[in-house]
């Protein structure tokens, strides 16, 4: 492969998922300009707003996820979804957690819409929010318009029971083990 090939392919692949809507599908790429593993909602895409029944404004409910590309090898999923702009924006001083889901089953590739406990793949285990409980608690920003990271992460291994599991203790437990990664980040602010 020629050099200009090498760095052309790429950039030619960037433009192929732009132009045919690419903008609904976040992800990672793999070493050839492709996409890997993926994560997406058929609700929002990525960077754009959030719809309000997945927020406080609305039912508070989970949106759709699917994801694709998983890596051979991965054994589990961890989904996180965090809030990096609390709770301002213009000053954030913490990571707000909104949803925390791991030794999410290989087989699984989508979560349903509202999402629940009776809903989650078999095997499953959820941590805990920072609304100290668990399962998903949707944006709701006290002031900004704030980013929303939906995180998919591929692992080589179960986690297994990690008692009351916060983010911090599951990011700990799967250390050495992120086969993959991939991002959804939705957009959320409130009209007061």
């Amino acid at each position: 492969m020629s050099i200009i090939s090498s760095v052309a392919r790429p950039f030619a692949a960037a433009l192929l998922i732009c132009a045919a809507g690419g903008a609904t599908r976040a992800g990672t790429m793999d070493r050839e300009g492709g996409m890997a593993m993926a994560i997406t909602s058929n609700k929002f895409s990525s960077g754009a707003p959030i719809p309000a029944p997945y927020t406080c404004d609305g039912a508070d409910k989970a949106p759709p996820l699917a994801w694709s590309g998983a890596p051979q090898g991965t054994k589990s999923f961890v989904l996180i979804v965090d809030d990096p702009d609390a709770p301002d924006p213009k000053a954030p001083k913490m990571t707000w957690v909104h949803w925390v889901l791991y030794d999410l089953p290989p087989s699984a590739s989508a979560l349903p819409e509202g999402a629940a406990s009776r809903d989650l793949p078999r095997g499953t285990r959820e941590g805990r929010n920072d609304w100290k409980r668990t399962g998903y608690g949707g944006p709701c920003p006290p002031v900004g318009r704030h980013r929303y990271f939906f995180k998919l992460y591929a692992l080589d291994a179960e986690l297994g029971d990690l008692g009351e599991a916060t983010k911090a203790k599951v990011e700990g437990a799967m250390k050495g083990h992120v086969l993959a990664h991939a991002e959804l980040m939705g957009t959320y602010e409130r009209s007061h």
